[in-house]
């Protein structure tokens, strides 16, 4: 490497949450030390193209130059850059070569295992989750059969995919009532940010979740609801990770929708949250658990419900790439635990170019004799 860390922002993606993404990228191009690292950005439009800029010598200053930050790249291949390192053909004679990637992709094709096994293919060192945790971080259902192995506390659930739900609908509504009763949540098994999640409080509703919950994916889940507060905390690490304080959300709608987290701004976080020390030390350490048991690198916020009648915590969801500008939880947990952003962001790097370092030690080629 050069004097400088030379780090690709990849950002947009073929994705419901590609707005999202935007807002993620335009914090972190404003957080960068410029005099320690040279940005490089990548932005993947909303139809799957992808374009590639200059460095940058600062942050864009809107959120939509981020696309022109990202220009056209004309001729050659974009993502030269990222294979620079691999290149004997001649191909990307010229591209200066990427140190390591930042994926600030939120959703579907950004943080379900598919670009971690692109940048695995240029074995080129990432920031975050590998292809198996980003694969089972997405898929809620997958996810919670390992927590289930891992003797994580959950909230009851059932699934379905949209061939069993055609052949026969009045099955799994029948199964849904008996098992989890009304209100209950519907939501895609695979997306993020609460896109497309909905609560049911009687059949004709749960009926039209999930039509609206198989517009966005194949799987549909319902859960129970239980009345409870939504408690996060923020680990950070690769094979030893540490856990931030945990934080608690106090959504502005019925839940912590769409809506409550992008549109209204009228939720409150509250970090750290209001917990006795060993309620606090019993949620760190299940987070802990659920990152580990997920192969998890990096980041990942872990979220739980604990029940409003008897403190019960339910483990919910891992998001291996949650919401990251200044006022996003993730970095507010930790920045209250004595990490600010930008020396997170430093640690990230840190971490990836390690991660990236102990598997080149691995031999992948034939067994020796």
């Amino acid at each position: 490497m050069g004097t400088k860390v030379n780090v690709a922002l990849v950002y947009g993606g073929k994705s419901g949450e590609h707005e999202v993404s935007l807002q993620t990228a335009f914090a972190v191009m404003g957080e960068f030390d410029y005099d320690k690292y040279a940005i490089t950005p990548f932005y993947i439009t909303k139809q799957g193209e992808w374009r590639v800029g200059g460095k940058l010598g600062s942050k864009p200053q809107t959120v939509s130059e981020l696309r022109l930050a990202a220009a056209a790249s004309g001729e050659g291949f974009p993502l030269a850059p990222l294979f620079a390192g691999l290149d004997t053909s001649g191909a990307a004679t010229g591209a200066t070569a990427i140190d390591v990637v930042f994926p600030l992709l939120h959703g579907t094709f950004g943080e379900d295992g598919t670009i971690q096994g692109l940048f695995e293919m240029a074995n080129i060192p990432y920031v975050g989750a590998g292809v198996l945790a980003s694969a089972v971080g997405m898929d809620k259902v997958t996810m919670k059969k390992v927590f289930a192995q891992e003797g994580l506390p959950q909230c009851v659930f059932r699934y379905f995919n949209r061939t069993q739900w055609e052949k026969d609908a009045a099955f799994f509504v029948m199964e849904c009532e008996v098992a989890l009763g009304y209100p209950c949540f519907v939501k895609p098994a695979n997306l993020g940010s609460s896109v497309g999640i909905s609560k049911a409080r009687n059949r004709e509703e749960l009926m039209s979740a999930i039509d609206y919950a198989f517009k966005y994916d194949r799987k549909v889940i319902v859960e129970e609801f239980v009345d409870a507060r939504e408690i996060e905390v923020a680990v950070l690490g690769n094979d030893e990770p540490k856990a931030s304080v945990p934080g608690e959300v106090i959504a502005s709608n019925e839940f912590y929708d769409y809506k409550a987290k992008y549109v209204d701004g009228k939720s409150v976080m509250q970090i750290p949250a209001e917990l006795s020390e060993e309620i606090s030390e019993s949620v760190r350490e299940m987070a802990i658990r659920a990152f580990l048991s997920i192969d998890g690198s990096g980041l990942s916020r872990v979220d739980f419900f604990m029940r409003r009648s008897d403190g019960q915590l339910f483990i919910n969801e891992v998001n291996t790439l949650p919401g990251f500008t200044p006022f996003s939880m993730y970095p507010l947990m930790w920045k209250e635990t004595g990490m600010p952003y930008r020396e997170l962001l430093d640690k990230l790097i840190e971490l990836a170019l390690r991660r990236h370092g102990e598997k080149q030690k691995i031999n992948f080629g034939a067994s020796e004799a």
